[in-house]
């Protein structure tokens, strides 16, 4: 009955989100409430939502701050000097161009927001890409890959999501992914060299001077006189979080409040920068804490331990032994059938707790989850908002982009699986 119960929770809960019935933090909360009232729990949901957020605080806390953090670095124009350092050096090779490209993505990307990264790269590059007769296609391209693949980043949507779920610090479920991540990333840059390559054996180069599409407009919001502090902050902040020097949480709480005062000391300009990124930081973090109520009542009823019991007695013991690697296999691809709160929060437990009863590791189901859905696979997935912001700032058709990047994106999710494998982060 448990396991019946849990099933329907879950289904109802993807069928709410996908079909946009109701927001995923109203589903979050009152779906698995309902659930526990029909398994007669209602004397111990309020315990199990407790234990569910007690878990998620620390995560919920890292996030809010590290969006602050980032949000206030693009503000004071950390990353601007880098930009108009590299297009500068690029000049008007389209192999360093598309390299170029992949670089800034992934640097702004450090703040794990798609809209951002799109909104800073995409109309800084489109003037470029004309003037040299470079394909936009091209540069949505490269972009997606990029932004995709930096989206693992331990602060980002999908790991903290993962984290979440399967109830984890981040920082366990993260760092053994890392050479899976560099992996990636250098699959990324040999990609778009390859692009940047095939870019110039079909243009003419052009011998125009790219100075003259640099934006020079001051923005009163900059603090050039910071960069190399500023710089330093991300350095030390994104240091610390990986080799574990304090909790991720306390690190960003530290250096959002370090970044703040350094470049805006004035009390109203605080203000004004944290209601710039409020909305934002806020919007996840209540998702977040919705989910720790999800997971928190379908754990203490014992619904996901039926679940998982059920799975075990239907699936073959040979699959459910390789779930991790089924799961990095079809991680990118579910992007087009599940949004991250409906994967990470309904499927991801359910994989996680059934691996784990065939002797494989749970953790690893959520590791291998995070090499594809909603990272390469967030920038070509029709379900998040920030896809079409990427096509419809380049002038570029969805179905075109989704064409030349699906492969693409596939096969740098398939090269962090195949890493991940060989260092045995996922076992076989």
């Amino acid at each position: 009955m448990l396991a019946i119960l849990g099933l329907g929770t879950i289904v109802l809960l993807l069928v709410v989100v996908l079909s946009k019935k109701a927001s995923p933090v109203i589903a979050l909360l009152l779906i698995p409430i309902f659930s526990g009232l029909l398994a007669g729990e209602a004397n111990s949901l309020s315990t199990y939502i407790a234990e569910g957020l007690q878990a998620i605080a620390p995560t919920g806390v890292m996030f809010v701050f590290a969006i602050l953090f980032f949000g206030i670095l693009l503000d004071a124009g950390t990353f601007q000097p880098i930009i108009s350092k590299l297009l500068n050096l690029a000049g008007n090779d389209p192999i360093k161009i598309a390299l170029a490209t992949a670089f800034l993505a992934m640097l702004v990307h450090l703040d794990g927001s798609g809209a951002v990264t799109f909104l800073v790269v995409i109309p800084a590059l489109v003037p470029i890409y004309d003037q040299l007769g470079m394909k936009r296609l091209t540069l949505v391209c490269i972009v997606a890959l990029a932004a995709g693949t930096m989206n693992m980043v331990p602060w980002g949507g999908p790991t903290l999501r993962a984290a979440t779920a399967l109830n984890v610090p981040v920082t366990e479920l993260f760092n053994p992914m890392i050479p899976s991540l560099l992996s990636g990333l250098v699959t990324v840059f040999v990609i778009a060299f390859f692009l940047g390559k095939k870019e110039k054996a079909s243009i003419q180069n052009s011998n125009k001077n790219f100075a003259d599409l640099q934006d020079n407009t001051k923005n009163p919001l900059h603090r050039p006189r910071l960069f190399w502090v500023n710089l330093s902050l991300i350095f030390m902040a994104i240091n610390a979080v990986i080799l574990g020097w304090a909790p991720p949480f306390v690190v960003f709480m530290i250096a959002f409040a370090v970044a703040l005062l350094l470049n805006y000391p004035q009390v109203e300009e605080q203000k004004k920068r944290i209601d710039a990124h409020a909305k934002e930081a806020m919007l996840m973090a209540s998702i977040l804490f919705a989910a720790g109520c999800f997971t928190g009542i379908l754990k203490g009823s014992g619904m996901m331990e039926a679940m998982a019991g059920a799975v075990e007695r239907l699936l073959p013991e040979f699959l459910g032994q390789q779930l991790p690697l089924l799961t990095g296999l079809l991680a990118m691809p579910a992007s087009f059938l599940f949004d991250p709160d409906s994967f990470y929060f309904g499927i991801l437990p359910l994989l996680s707790a059934t691996a784990t009863t065939f002797g494989a590791s749970g953790i690893e189901v959520g590791q291998a989850a995070i090499l594809g859905q909603m990272t390469t696979g967030f920038p070509i997935s029709p379900l998040t908002g920030s896809t079409f912001l990427l096509v419809g700032l380049a002038g570029v058709e969805l179905g075109d982009h989704q064409r030349k990047t699906i492969p693409l994106a596939f096969l740098v999710t398939l090269v962090m699986l195949l890493t991940s494998v060989l260092i045995g982060t996922i076992s076989l």
